[in-house]
């Protein structure tokens, strides 16, 4: 069937039902209007652009007008109306069946891709459809906002359209999973996925972004976005500061929490005596934190806590009867430092671990 042919296949019998109304005067027929949303869904499946089969309506409108009687001018305007608008009724049936066959193929392939799951050489095909080239290597970034993201919604939305605004040639990825906005692209562009923080940073108040590394193969992708995902809760166990966390800048806490039980002895040897402090460990414990996260500078630690130079002077000294280790002195310093890591990366003194 050729291009030129194509359209008026679908005027079809179009003609016959005219010609058949305007003889009594009568509406079209439930058979009738079937048949023309059938002829509509069709086109819409065959790709033929709407505009162009009105015209063919129109042109077979004028084509029988001569052979009808005088006077039927309104019953053949009536028809043509229900006619077309059965007609245009099926295309956008067909139309919307079409998108979400389309939105459920895609929420599929991003289930497969950041899962990992499926064959990798069927997922790498499928990618291609949806813009990746899963041969090279990506990197993932994952948004979270004080509301679920979800498609559709009006701050994804604005924030896809930003993205592919401005990187609309790149192969770039965005959808959105478990409540959270998703960003894929190619590992050697670091400024799509930076764009894509600064965006969605700005869009909510309250945002994070965590950044995965980049990693070759269809792999990569479920790796990195793995990383974001554990960045992410990292930061919310850690109460890490900044609205974007890049996974490369954390490796140092996988490694701390490899051996949980080592670790675990670790914080309840040096940090446990503090349990016997009035009022418990915790105030001595984030005395600690801020401490060493304000680079041992006393008036910045206390500015931090909100105490005075002297109240914090006093923890301090508190902590060293304690726990007989000096956080002033260098020597103790490392090994104060890496319990107090260690026990917020266990929820010390909280859950008792």
């Amino acid at each position: 069937m050729g291009d030129r042919e194509a359209p008026q296949t679908h005027v079809a019998g179009y003609a016959e039902i005219l010609l058949g109304a305007c003889a009594t005067g009568r509406r079209l027929t439930r058979d009738e209007l079937e048949a023309r949303r059938v002829q509509g869904e069709r086109a819409a499946e065959a790709g033929l652009p709407l505009r162009g089969l009105i015209r063919e309506h129109l042109a077979v409108t004028r084509e029988i007008q001569p052979r009808l009687a005088s006077g039927s001018t309104g019953p053949l305007l009536a028809a043509v109306e229900q006619a077309v608008d059965a007609f245009a009724e099926g295309y956008e049936r067909a139309q919307h069946q079409a998108v979400r066959q389309e939105e459920a193929a895609r929420r599929e392939f991003i289930d497969d891709l950041l899962y990992g799951r499926s064959d990798l050489g069927r997922l790498a095909e499928r990618a291609e459809r949806f813009g990746l080239l899963l041969s090279q290597a990506h990197a993932v970034a994952v948004a979270t906002g004080p509301e679920p993201y979800g498609d559709g919604y009006p701050v994804a939305r604005g924030i896809e359209e930003a993205v592919l605004a401005r990187f609309g040639n790149r192969k770039i990825l965005l959808a959105t999973k478990d409540g959270r906005l998703v960003c894929v692209a190619p590992g050697d562009q670091p400024d799509v996925l930076g764009y894509f923080a600064k965006r969605a940073y700005a869009a909510t108040d309250g945002g994070r972004v965590a950044i995965g590394r980049s990693h070759p193969g269809t792999g990569g992708v479920v790796h990195s976005y793995e990383e974001a995902l554990n960045a992410l809760e990292l930061a919310e166990r850690m109460g890490l500061e900044g609205p974007v966390l890049h996974a490369a800048d954390l490796l140092v806490y996988p490694v701390l929490t490899r051996d949980r039980q080592a670790m675990a002895d670790l914080v309840e040897s040096v940090l446990g005596p503090l349990t016997q402090a009035r009022g418990g460990a915790q105030p001595l414990l984030d005395t600690l934190a801020a401490y060493f996260e304000s680079g041992c500078v006393a008036t910045e630690a206390a500015r931090r806590l909100s105490l005075s130079v002297r109240a914090l002077t006093y923890r301090l000294e508190r902590i060293h009867r304690l726990t007989a280790a000096d956080p002033a002195d260098p020597a103790h310093r490392y090994t104060l430092q890496t319990a107090v890591i260690g026990a917020r990366l266990l929820g010390w003194p909280g859950t008792g671990d």
